[in-house]
């Protein structure tokens, strides 16, 4: 955006907000002896989002849950051996409520949402990120809290050409209210803390409590922003490794790759407590994060690798790295610009995914359609060459195209989710790691381009951007869909899940595998030196 109106610039007030790490400041954050911290993970994010859904929290056996919350203004506590079973109920409002937010965008990642946060605030104005559903810009709700603020805003950024941007508005009759039932007695409180003595709980949800785990440490159940409830996990960051690693790489994959999983999966938490700031906690339980299931799930080879790597941190310059890493990389890794917007790391950078680098992309660019056909149409000497997701062709047809292109460009209320029909798509620039930067599309209303990692969200064929298209006729004269021909599952940033196991069997370190995918780094332990 380059300009405003100087109505809306006087509304624009200046707002610090520093976040320091779990609320504290350098190593008073860090136990130095364990090099353990207490993490806080939304593992149900938006409980009442469908009524439908129960909740039922559980001691385990011979233990009792207490339940802390406030109640007529007083302070409350109950024990209890028994399930604690939660619901919510619609509840009318005295009088009907107007609740509105300013979108400035929707994106597919946490990155590509930071990135567009930033550039937000380089204007002066106050934003926050959000994840109602995919991620979110918003104009910062407690600043622009009048509606006359919030249409200056708008008509601000409507007139700097922001087509994209919306104002949410939503007219609420009722709301979502959760109440829960102990030894036959019924409760409701926006904010309830539940513990147990052996700092164990059992946590089952869905509509027949199908999901059933088991997990470490507290928890507590509060308000989000969306008008729904979080349940919240407050657990020492070790404790939580052991409901992740087993998730991410499996639990029979060889001990050097878990090893590296695990150091890389504790950088990670610690680099990314930043996320979920307008909600009060700070990582999730899924692919927005990492996969997070409690100890269900847990095996003693992850135990041990884990335990073996105690507080290790992968480091660059002293500083935790953002510890990125994908499925399958297709071959080659790519630098973090590859993918999202934002400044590249210098230790995320294309590297070829081999034992033995046989492809020079100083010579053979990736860059240059033709280099990178015959990369991708390459399948022997990888390490990811026995997977699956290595090589990969999956035909769409327009049909298909249409209808996903369509909902992907509604919920990014582009002007162009009206159109009717694809004509035609091609890819306009790639990077020199072969993802593709920029893919045409051109409708039966205009052309217009697609960026990075906002592919992959766009259609349901590519299983990453390392990926080009043929237009298919099937014997007709009309277009009748597209082949995607491509490697690799995920963002392909950093490690290779598959790739590392591969190097693992081949004899290679924890330290090798890291030093492999992220050039120039270092594996340190937690320390006061270590900049977060």
């Amino acid at each position: 955006m380059t300009t405003m109106t100087s109505t809306f610039w006087r509304f624009s007030s200046t707002v610090l907000t520093t976040f320091s790490l779990l609320g504290l400041t350098g190593a008073a954050a860090v136990d130095s002896k364990n090099q353990d911290v207490e993490l806080r993970i939304g593992i149900v994010q938006r409980f009442g989002e469908n009524p439908k859904v129960r909740l039922e929290l559980e001691p385990t056996s011979g233990d009792r849950l207490q339940l802390k919350f406030t109640e007529n203004n007083q302070p409350k506590t109950l024990l209890t051996q028994n399930p604690v079973k939660l619901q919510t109920v619609m509840e009318p409002l005295p009088q009907v409520e107007v609740e509105e937010v300013v979108v400035l965008g929707t994106y597919r990642t946490f990155e590509t949402a930071e990135y567009s946060a930033e550039k937000w605030r380089s204007q002066g104005i106050k934003v926050e990120i959000a994840q109602p559903d995919r991620w979110q810009v918003w104009a910062k709700r407690d600043v622009y809290s009048t509606p006359l603020l919030r249409r200056l805003l708008f008509q601000g950024v409507q007139a700097a050409g922001k087509e994209m941007s919306y104002i949410n508005t939503q007219i609420l009759p009722e709301v979502p209210r959760v109440t829960w039932e102990v030894d036959g007695n019924s409760y409701s409180a926006d904010n309830l803390e539940i513990s147990s003595n052996k700092n164990l709980i059992r946590v089952k949800i869905g509509e027949n409590l199908e999901t059933n785990r088991l997990y470490p440490g507290g928890m507590t159940l509060q308000p989000n922003a969306y008008g729904t409830y979080t349940l919240v996990n407050e657990v020492p960051l070790e404790s939580y490794l052991r409901g992740v690693v087993p998730h991410e790489i499996g639990t029979n994959a060889p001990n050097a790759a878990v090893e590296a999983q695990a150091i890389l999966a504790r950088t990670y938490a610690l680099r990314n407590l930043r996320r979920f700031v307008i909600d009060n906690y700070q990582l999730c339980a899924d692919t927005h994060c990492q996969v997070y299931y409690g100890w269900s799930g847990t095996a003693p080879s992850t135990d041990r690798a884990i335990a073996a790597t105690r507080g290790m941190v992968l480091t660059y310059d002293n500083q935790l790295v953002d510890a990125l890493y994908s499925s399958t990389t297709g071959g080659v890794t790519a630098y973090f610009s590859d993918v999202w917007n934002g400044e590249d790391r210098p230790y995320l950078r294309p590297v070829v995914d081999t034992p033995n680098e046989f492809w020079d992309l100083s010579q053979k660019s990736l860059a240059d359609e033709n280099n990178f056909r015959k990369f991708i149409n390459s399948q022997e000497g990888f390490n990811e060459s026995a997977w699956n997701t290595f090589r990969w062709n999956r035909e769409t047809a327009i049909e298909d195209i249409n209808q996903l292109l369509k909902r992907f460009l509604e919920i990014k209320n582009s002007p162009y989710a009206k159109f009717n029909t694809v004509e035609a798509m091609s890819v306009v620039q790639r990077s020199r790691s072969g993802r593709i930067l920029e893919l045409a599309v051109k409708t039966d209303i205009g052309v217009f381009s697609l960026e990075k990692d906002e592919i992959r969200s766009a259609f349901a064929a590519p299983r990453s951007t390392l990926f080009y298209i043929e237009p298919l006729n099937k014997g007709t004269t009309d277009l009748w869909g597209y082949a995607f021909i491509g490697g690799g599952l995920g963002h392909g940033v950093g490690l290779s899940q598959t790739g590392a196991q591969n190097l693992a069997k081949l004899g290679w370190s924890n330290s090798q595998i890291l030093q492999f995918y992220y050039p120039g780094t270092d594996i340190k332990t937690l320390s006061s030196q270590i900049k977060f």
